[in-house]
């Protein structure tokens, strides 16, 4: 039986666990905390997403409790709609984060995957090996880095080429679901550089984003939240703003876009925010980490020859991840950095080019591509 080893029991981690111990390998992950859990609030997952899911087995498990999209609505700081549909492609639902996360960590378990805690890995070596902090080698027939945007992994194979911080970042809040909320679609509305989403993702839960430039001084300021220049901007959802708690979890967090040379070296690959980090502008970065997982497990299994497998996957995969960090790096700035005198110019360009079947394609095509093939 084949072997891989798994840094990182993110997202990205226990959706490789899954698929490789779906298609018969014995699979060990290593997570650096004390505990199982997932930071975040709420989550977009498209229809590459949930093929993935579906892929590994965990689909039921995770949209039992999701909110199906019909509608997703941007507007801009003129309460306009400027699209309803632009960013819908075929199936579209809306979970917890730390649902999403449960529901992958049990459906590794019940694959068979061994997770350990409290097990920080610190290197990599391209023969296959992750090595821990206590200086333990994990020998495997592969290995896989899936240990976030400061992947240890990843730079100690000296595959990093920048670590570009974009000057823009978002809070993410949880908040308890009221009758104010929308049901069936979610609610984008941009004021100058700041965003706010409104996003059911439970029947008791609404996530809320709020995202501005890192020299806003008082949007980034969300801990303790208080929410009165919230409001200044976007008084319509005082409803909202108003339920986030003084002392929520969320926070303000920058961010990045991640450049490699190579997404592998040797038998050691990289994936999700290690291998092509990017802002969730378009609410693709987890789902095409867990896309990318899952095709790396179809295509180490399907021939014996891995070093083929493992560049046939990165040539078939990293073009859409690579075009999907570009897209999201330029949706944020046209929403974050426009310039405050141009605001109707902004609205009139962004209505008229997301009319264009050809921009609606460009911004869709992450989600219309899945796994290609099926686990053995």
């Amino acid at each position: 039986m084949k072997h891989v080893e798994i840094a990182g029991a993110g997202l990205a981690g226990l959706t490789a666990a899954s698929a490789f111990a779906k298609a018969g390998w014995s699979v060990r992950v290593h997570e650096k905390g004390s505990e199982l859990r997932e930071i975040g609030a709420g989550i977009f997952l498209w229809e590459n997403g949930l093929r993935a899911l579906e892929e590994i087995g965990a689909y039921d498990k995770v949209v039992e409790t999701g909110e199906w999209v019909e509608e997703p609505f941007l507007r801009d700081h003129r309460g306009q709609t400027l699209q309803e549909e632009w960013m819908r492609n075929e199936r579209l639902v809306t979970v917890a984060r730390r649902h999403l996360h449960r529901a992958l960590v049990e459906n590794a378990q019940d694959l068979g995957v061994e997770i350990l805690t409290d097990s920080p890995i610190i290197r990599a070596l391209p023969n296959g090996t992750l090595i821990g902090a206590d200086g333990t080698y994990y020998k495997a027939d592969l290995a896989i880095g899936a240990d976030g945007v400061f992947s240890k992994v990843r730079d100690s194979l000296g595959l990093r080429v920048s670590l570009r911080d974009l000057r823009d970042g978002g809070g993410r809040h949880m908040i308890a679901r009221t009758v104010d909320d929308p049901v069936n679609s979610t609610i984008e509305q941009w004021n100058g550089g700041r965003r706010i989403g409104i996003v059911p993702c439970a029947p008791d839960q609404t996530y809320i984003f709020l995202c501005c430039p890192a020299d806003d001084e008082a949007g980034r300021n969300q801990t303790p939240f208080r929410p009165d220049s919230w409001l200044e901007s976007f008084p319509e959802f005082r409803s909202q703003l108003e339920r986030i708690s003084p002392e929520t979890e969320g926070r303000w967090a920058p961010f990045y876009d991640v450049t490699v040379k190579s997404w592998r070296s040797g038998r050691t690959v990289v994936i999700g925010d290690a291998a092509h980090g990017m802002s969730p502008n378009l609410g693709q970065a987890a789902c095409v980490a867990m896309t990318n997982a899952v095709q790396l497990a179809i295509s180490a299994t399907r021939t014996r020859n891995l070093d083929f497998a493992l560049r046939s996957w990165e040539g078939k995969m990293r073009p859409i991840s690579d075009r999907m960090q570009k897209y999201s790096r330029v949706y944020g700035r046209v929403g974050t950095h426009w310039p405050s005198p141009l605001l109707d110019v902004r609205s009139s360009l962004v209505k008229r080019f997301t009319k264009s079947r050809r921009v609606q394609g460009a911004i869709n095509f992450a989600a219309e591509n899945y796994p290609g093939g099926h686990l053995a």
